[in-house]
């Protein structure tokens, strides 16, 4: 539950205070000089604290609400300012600045039925003083609940992909609602935020995986695209190579060259190959160049071995 006070400033401020002490003293002082009496002396302090009690500050960015005897008289501040004591009453400060307010929504059914908890703060701010004093009694807390209350509305207006996927038009649309019911009050809201929307767990699993069969869907659909379209220029090569065999034997040629760059590669072609591009001949000069290669002999290592010696008393 939302509770908010007023900002009524309890107590002294530096200025009354000094302006009592003050006063207060110099009594004091001339009843112990003998100048009054008793009497008198209590008449002044009485005096000096509703002289105090007339001094009011209120800060730059507030108004000070001023009634008399009950009704309504005008606004006060910022700065300094001046009532009557007892007669008049300072009702409430006003701040001016802009303010936020969080709001959430929970286990709220979407218009598809799924059950989500959102988040979300409002910036407002109080553009007539007068208008938020007489018009409504406690606004902080009326903007906290119509807020809440509008945000539900727009949940129940909208499906669950619209909520995460156009954010903006629902803060957008949230606003308005917010600003027709505020701008009798004097107050309008600026600006209105979704900080977080959260959803049950196992239906962010289905929709993960269905984002994922979606990104699979689209990467199949471009894959047969991109083979349409090879396929397209295919045909336009092929009406090239139509009524131009030279073409087509350098162009083949070519890929038999590019085959046989690497060592030990096996090249595949068509039989009807051989003819159209004089493939047999062709193969022919290769294992002809490869037969001619310089090739390294091994041939086996002659060992000599030494002459013996005849043994002395022997004839040889």
């Amino acid at each position: 539950m939302i509770i908010t006070k007023k900002n009524t400033k309890l107590g002294v401020n530096p200025i009354a205070g000094v302006i009592a002490l003050v006063l207060i003293g110099a009594s004091v002082a001339a009843y112990c000089a003998a100048y009054i009496n008793g009497v008198v002396i209590v008449l002044l302090i009485v005096v000096s604290l509703f002289i105090a009690g007339s001094v009011h500050i209120a800060d730059q960015w507030e108004k000070a609400i001023v009634l008399r005897m009950g009704k309504y008289t005008g606004l006060r501040g910022p700065g300094i300012f001046f009532t009557i004591p007892i007669i008049d009453k300072v009702d409430n400060y006003i701040d001016q600045r802009v303010r936020v307010t969080e709001f959430k929504a929970e286990q709220t059914l979407t218009k598809d039925t799924v059950p989500v908890n959102v988040d979300a703060v409002v910036y407002w701010t109080v553009w007539d003083v007068e208008k938020a004093a007489l018009e409504v009694q406690d606004y902080e807390m009326a903007i906290a609940y119509i807020a809440q209350t509008g945000l539900r509305d727009v949940i129940g207006k909208h499906e669950l992909a619209e909520l995460l996927q156009e954010r903006d038009k629902v803060t957008d649309l949230l606003q308005r609602i917010l600003d027709e019911h505020t701008n009798p009050w004097g107050i309008t809201c600026q600006n209105v935020g979704i900080k977080d929307i959260v959803i049950p767990q196992l239906l962010a699993d289905a929709m993960s995986k269905e984002a994922q069969a979606e990104r699979e869907r689209r990467a199949r659909v471009i894959l047969g695209t991109a083979e349409t379209e090879i396929a397209e220029k295919f045909a336009e090569a092929s009406l090239q190579y139509v009524n131009n065999p030279v073409a087509l034997h350098l162009r083949g040629m070519n890929m038999l060259f590019e085959g046989l760059k690497e060592k030990g590669s096996m090249v595949i072609v068509p039989s009807s190959a051989l003819d159209s591009m004089n493939l047999g001949a062709m193969g022919g000069l290769i294992s002809l160049a490869k037969s001619n290669e310089p090739q390294q002999t091994h041939q086996p290592e002659r060992v000599i071995e030494p002459e013996k010696k005849p043994k002395p008393g022997k004839k040889v």
